[in-house]
């Protein structure tokens, strides 16, 4: 029994003793953590020579050896005969969220690019969103036309959607592509506001708001909501669309805005006949026919994520493989 005793003893202080040290790392790195500002860099690759590799991954397998060698013999004599200066076409990833937390690195992206594009040079957005927040996504917008107002050509890609915010997005390029049967447009604004009052009278739960200004909340969650409240409500959502509108006709002059900002959305086919879109092709048919002209750069800011960040992605993968393995059953 005494040895017993002892070992449950040694054990305890064991565990005692790692628990300390594991405590005190996991401080420490805590503290040298946030001392230290997270790491972020911007990330620069050239498509052109990614586009001719896959090409030459098929030709490898359809063209005999000593003509794939002559091909790229005469392609580098080409490339040496070449002006040195050929314009430059950056590419930019936007894949638009609820409330387009994608703008932190857009803004980045912008920034650099602003700072060496030349006249000649374009910005390429693959954008993909279903829109979100007006303000979130005003502000994506923004950043788009800063690239504007320094005369630097803008091109938005539309693969699969850019609607409503993503549209916002969209109308400030000089020119948007899209795929024939991407959904574009969604001109308007919607806000939906559940309310609990009726269900908190009914349980004899009394709710208290209280505000300063006639207006300060017009509706509310659990507060009874008034038609007077109601009817500002309104107001304030038909002055957003009336801007989102206005915004529109500023930079795609030739819409015919009581006809396309109506709310509804669609297909990229249906939108170049509306004049919502000016070309139907795909990005990556874009980018290939640009880089036979011009050096093609795909540009990203990317900022290491946080423990937390990590975590949680895991465990949405986690999720989203064993939502696919019971589908799969």
């Amino acid at each position: 029994m005494d040895i017993l005793h002892d070992a449950l003893g040694f054990a305890a202080r064991g565990f005692i003793v790692f628990a300390t040290i594991a405590l005190t790392v996991l401080f420490c790195v805590a503290v040298l953590r946030r001392r230290r500002p997270p790491r972020s860099w911007l990330r620069v690759k050239r498509l052109n020579r990614q586009i001719e590799v896959l090409g030459d991954a098929l030709r490898g397998n359809v063209m005999k050896k000593n003509e794939l060698r002559k091909l790229r013999k005469n392609r580098k004599k080409l490339e040496a005969g070449r002006p040195a200066a050929k314009p430059s076409v950056f590419v930019l990833e936007f894949k638009g969220d609820l409330f387009a937390t994608a703008v932190r690195n857009l803004r980045e992206e912008v920034t650099a690019i602003t700072a060496v594009a030349g006249k000649a040079d374009e910005v390429v957005i693959r954008l993909e969103s279903a829109g979100g927040a007006v303000p979130h996504y005003g502000l994506a917008a923004a950043q788009l036309m800063r690239l504007r107002e320094k005369a630097i050509k803008l091109t938005v890609c539309i693969d699969r959607i850019a609607a409503s915010g993503g549209y916002m997005m969209a109308c400030v390029a000089d020119t948007i592509v899209a795929a024939p049967f991407a959904i574009i447009g969604s001109i308007g604004v919607v806000a939906q506001v559940p309310n609990f009052h009726r269900l908190l009278e009914k349980h004899d739960v009394d709710f208290q708001e209280m505000t300063a200004g006639e207006f300060k909340r017009t509706v509310s969650v659990f507060g009874e909501i008034t038609e007077k409240g109601r009817k500002k409500f309104q107001e304030e959502l038909e002055d957003t669309h009336l801007l989102f509108k206005e915004f529109v006709k500023v930079h795609r002059p030739k819409l015919d805005l009581e006809r396309v900002a109506t709310g509804e959305h669609w297909l990229a086919r249906r939108g170049l006949e509306l004049g919502l879109v000016d070309e139907l092709r795909t990005s990556d048919e874009y980018l290939v026919d640009r880089a036979a002209v011009a050096n093609v750069y795909q540009v990203s800011f990317e900022r290491a994520r946080s423990l937390r960040e990590r975590l949680g992605a895991l465990a949405v993968k986690s999720i989203d493989r064993l939502f696919v393995a019971l589908l799969a059953r």
